[in-house]
Formats: structure tokens, sequence, C-alpha cells
């Protein structure tokens, strides 16, 4: 295998690695302002495509949330004979969100710093659209 494709390996699982140390975040965040099912959460994810992920690895990290105490969940009858299972934030939940939140503001700003002289101008309007 060529040194530039090991490379590109790493470089892609970092990311992916990245990606899914986030998703726990992004998950809680869409749950702040109302409880959704599972399939909303991952409407919700879906809008920014970077945080796309299959329907089985959300029902993994919410039962994760769920036994950490940080979500609810209750089954609801729909009304179309289909029950749905809504999940909301624990005040635990909405704590630990805050926390993540702060770290990630100061975290990303402090990388944005460093970043900037890395990526042109352009680079950097087209990431932050």
């Amino acid at each position: 295998m060529a040194l530039g494709k090991i490379a590109d390996n790493r470089a892609d699982h970092w990311g992916a690695q990245f990606r899914k140390g986030c998703l726990e975040m992004a998950i809680l965040a869409s749950l702040w302002k109302s409880r959704l099912y599972g399939l909303e959460i991952l409407r919700r994810l879906e809008r920014s495509s970077s945080l796309g992920l299959a329907e089985g690895t959300l029902y993994v990290i919410l039962n994760r949330l769920k036994a950490d105490g940080l979500v609810h969940s209750e089954w609801v009858d729909a009304g179309s004979g289909h029950p749905r299972k809504y999940y909301w934030l624990t005040a635990s939940g909405k704590d630990r969100l805050r926390t993540m939140a702060r770290f990630w503001v100061q975290f990303s700003g402090d990388l944005d710093a460093l970043l900037e002289p890395v990526l042109s101008g352009r680079e950097l309007a087209s990431v932050h659209r």
C-alpha cells in the first residue's frame, strides 16, 4: 500500500472517530427544545449532512444516554396503531449538555484560531456555511 493511501486511511479514521465523539452532544442538543421520537431525531441530525447516522447507531447512543440518566423515554400511541418512543432531556441531561456546549465553544474557538492560517479565506467561508 502506498504511503499516501495509508495517510488517507488514517485521516478518514480520525474524522470518523472525531464525528463519533460529537454525536452524543448532537443528539442531546436535538432534544434541547422538545421531546422527539427516534425518526425525528434522525431527521434533525440529517439536516446537517455531516451529522447523519444510522438508525441503529442512534438507538445504541440513546440507550446509553438513558442508562446514564441523561434522557427519559416513553412509548406513546401515535393514533395510527404504531406507538412511538419519545425521548427528552432530564435535568442532568440539560446540565451535561450545557457543560459540553461550553467546552465545545472554547475548544472550537481555540482550534479555529490555530487553523485560520492553514485554510484560505475562500476555504474558511465555504466550511462555515
